[in-house]
């Protein structure tokens, strides 16, 4: 059975393989053990304290196979992103140069650099290592943290926003970064990426151009990817489009990666989650046709989530021995659940 659980630091080995497994691009995990080993420390820190509102906590969650113990993968949600350091985007916005005289109208693609999410809530650091990426372990994975954000709202913004990884060719090098960021930066997409993942961003502020840039005057391939994301995740941006996030016209100053945002009460997961109490048997019927549902207990350091086919029955439902144990409830407990997949509210 397969579990999300908050990370401890028994996981610093598989998070660090995740990190050089995920490769360029991955900016919210860098292959760096002290940083990571930092990571897991304030993540376990924002777990015992008794928060009543987001600051620049740090959730992060593994995937567990409760059998074996083996680390599936991992993801993550900033409470409130841009507090300690700038938040930056890229804005896509239009010019229109027009002369009447001259019977000339043009309308420009621009770029404007902005710090517009500060405040908002991340869901980041998802990443599902290759053998596991089947059996619906990604949407476990990604709608997880909205079970833990249902259940905590205090402790998150309003809204939630999601930064896609930009594209990037088989060698790792993104034709954005070649076509702007090199031109100002001077250095590699990776370093430039490692630097940013590792809490280092006054280069940006430093280096990066203030003034609105026009798109058309990027290299063709540079045009092209902006608002395109990373072939890897392509399944994570429609997992997030059918809970009800959208583009707004914010994209990655480094890779032009879209960015998705949502309200945190208007996402699917979380709007359409409810209670049940859970009633423990031996050996429960299985009925073959119930649906996949997420099913998380109300716990914070404790957290469990797993996707189970159940079928709730005037809000109860009924787990065996072995599932009530791996997602720490008794009977008679209560636990939150919502279907892992239906319609985005309208």
């Amino acid at each position: 059975m397969n579990v999300i659980r908050p990370i401890d630091t028994r996981d610093l080995d598989t998070l660090q393989q995740i990190a050089r497994e995920s490769g360029p691009g991955f900016t919210s995990l860098p292959d760096n053990r002290e940083l990571l080993v930092s990571k897991i420390e304030q993540c376990q820190q924002a777990l015992a304290e008794p928060l009543q509102q987001p600051g620049p906590e740090l959730y992060l969650f593994v995937l567990e196979d409760s059998d074996s113990g083996e680390v599936l993968g991992c993801c993550g949600i900033a409470a409130a992103v841009g507090l300690e350091s700038p938040w930056y985007h890229y804005r896509i916005g239009t010019v229109v140069h027009a002369c009447r005289e001259l019977g000339v109208h043009n309308e420009f693609r621009t770029l404007y650099l902005c710090n517009d999410y500060t405040g908002c809530s991340e869901v980041c650091t998802l990443y599902l290592r290759e053998p596991f990426r089947r059996d619906n372990n990604g949407g476990l994975l990604s709608k997880s943290r909205f079970l833990f954000m249902a259940e905590h709202p205090q402790r998150f913004a309003e809204r939630v926003i999601a930064e896609m990884r930009g594209y990037c060719d088989e060698q790792g090098r993104s034709p954005f970064w070649e076509g702007l960021g090199r031109r100002f930066f001077s250095m590699d997409y990776s370093t430039a990426d490692y630097l940013t993942g590792s809490g280092q961003k006054s280069f940006i502020a430093e280096l990066m151009p203030k003034y609105t840039l026009y798109t058309h005057l990027l290299p063709e391939p540079a045009q092209q990817v902006i608002g395109r994301v990373h072939k890897n995740t392509e399944p994570a941006r429609r997992m997030l489009e059918q809970e009800g996030f959208r583009f707004e016209q914010y994209v990655d100053i480094f890779d032009a990666g879209p960015t998705l945002t949502a309200p945190l009460q208007s996402i699917r997961a979380v709007q359409q989650s409810h209670y049940a109490k859970v009633r423990v048997q031996a050996a429960p019927d299985q009925d073959p046709a119930a649906p996949l549902m997420l099913v998380a207990n109300t716990g914070l350091a404790d957290f469990r989530c797993a996707l189970l086919p159940l079928q709730a029955r005037h809000r109860q439902i009924t787990l065996s021995r072995a599932q009530a144990e791996a997602l720490k409830v008794g009977d008679g407990g209560q636990v939150r659940l919502v279907p892992l997949k239906g319609v985005v509210p309208q």
